[in-house]
């Protein structure tokens, strides 16, 4: 089922009703106050009304949140409540939360649509382009399981170069079956589940090839999550020699030894909202899979990206750059104070990334995502987690890193 919400239908309850009087923290709480704050939106829902996936066409077709047990359900995407409720935006970032939202890279570098020529790669002069952040997107098609969203851009990046670029998006929400195929496992009758595919397609619809000498262009799919004093990120790779060279682990200096845990085939990365640091999977050794486990909740986060081992990877680090296509395919970042003592979040992101696209004119091309949610039956979620990603939550939950880092 699929329904556009607007502020004044009618399944919208007025102040005293049922939906109005959610608990924060659950989807009916959050859908809610998108709604009374005038943003429009579709939702997919599964036909018993449980799995469901609150979308914005608003904010670029963005997924602000979805649920496994409908709207009484614990909301599984992290909103900027105190964002959305101000008239006011900013013409730098606009950060109102969402479990997925659609950007682009690169983000830093000679190539970097985020900062002008000749600016130097401080804060102050970061901005992130208007189509990825504030501008909406027109609904081309919805049907009872999905809705896709369109938006034509064009813009320089740091070098000069001229993009003119065609945006579509499509978001899916997935069936039990189709969960189930995806994963290639059973899900137990004692765990609930929401699933959601989206196709990325960016077109070049400019008057000229691009090249690699001036700046290519990636999708970069962010999903901000809501962060637990026992979440933890969990992302498996490939081993061999020289596997640890390729995990990027001092985005915002070191990160002590009780957080980040790197073993020669995974990592495993405290969450907690309270401590700014970033970690990065180069495409060489990624595999198509990176999870959170919050034990607090007893929720399995899976994403399942598309990496491409052989492609070049645009590179988003704040320099100029001597390596402009060895960036990363697969990103987690956990928010903290910044020096000033402020703080966005809390919250933490799963990130991944599209190769480089080398697109001529009037060619495309498409990137896949899944995000999937899994709630319920502790045993059941760890054996899942097992069989998907190879790593044992309860083999972290008995570290005594990680109860020291949950104090």
């Amino acid at each position: 089922m699929t329904f556009l919400l607007f502020a004044c239908v009618s399944d919208v309850k007025k102040p005293g009703g049922d939906v109005i009087n959610r608990q924060q923290g659950t989807y009916g709480y959050d859908k809610n106050f998108l709604i009374q704050r005038g943003k429009k939106l579709v939702e997919l829902s599964s036909g018993d009304g449980e799995s469901r996936v609150l979308i914005s066409p608003e904010y670029q077709g963005r997924v602000f949140t979805s649920t496994a047990t409908g709207d009484t359900g614990l909301s599984f995407g992290w909103l900027n409540y105190k964002l959305l409720e101000s008239a006011g935006k900013s013409n730098q970032f606009n950060p109102v939360g969402g479990e997925e939202r659609f950007w682009m890279g690169p983000e830093g570098g000679q190539y970097s649509i985020y900062f002008k020529n000749n600016d130097s790669f401080i804060f102050r002069n970061w901005r992130v382009p208007s189509f990825i952040d504030i501008d909406p997107y027109e609904v081309l098609s919805k049907d009872s399981f999905s809705v896709t969203v369109f938006k034509h851009a064009e813009f320089k990046n740091y070098s000069g170069e001229n993009f003119s670029i065609d945006i579509t998006r499509k978001v899916q929400l997935l069936e039990t079956k189709d969960i189930n195929r995806l994963l290639h496992s059973d899900i137990s009758s004692d765990v609930k589940s929401v699933a959601y595919t989206t196709v990325n397609t960016i077109a070049n619809v400019g008057r000229n090839d691009w090249g690699s000498d001036r700046g290519l262009l990636s999708v970069w799919l962010l999903g901000m999550f809501t962060p637990s004093p026992e979440t933890f990120v969990m992302i498996p790779f490939r081993s061999g020699a020289g596997s640890r060279a390729s995990i990027t682990d001092d985005y915002f200096g070191s990160i002590p030894g009780n957080r980040l845990f790197v073993s020669d085939s995974s990592l495993v990365f405290l969450c907690d909202g309270k401590f700014r640091s970033k970690i990065g999977v180069s495409p060489v050794v990624a595999k198509n899979i990176a999870a959170a486990f919050d034990f607090k909740n007893l929720v399995l986060t899976v994403v399942i990206p598309e990496v491409n081992h052989d492609a070049p990877y645009v590179n988003s680090k704040w320099e100029m750059q001597k390596e402009p296509y060895s960036g990363d395919a697969v990103n987690a970042y956990n928010d903290g104070p910044l020096g000033d003592g402020s703080q966005m979040g809390p919250f933490f992101e799963i990130e991944s990334s599209s190769p480089a696209l080398n697109l001529k004119q009037n060619q495309s091309a498409s990137y896949t995502q899944t995000t999937c949610h899994f709630q319920g039956n502790y045993e059941s979620l760890r054996q899942l987690s097992i069989k998907l990603t190879g790593i044992d939550p309860g083999s972290i939950q008995s570290d005594p890193r990680f109860r020291s880092s949950a104090q």
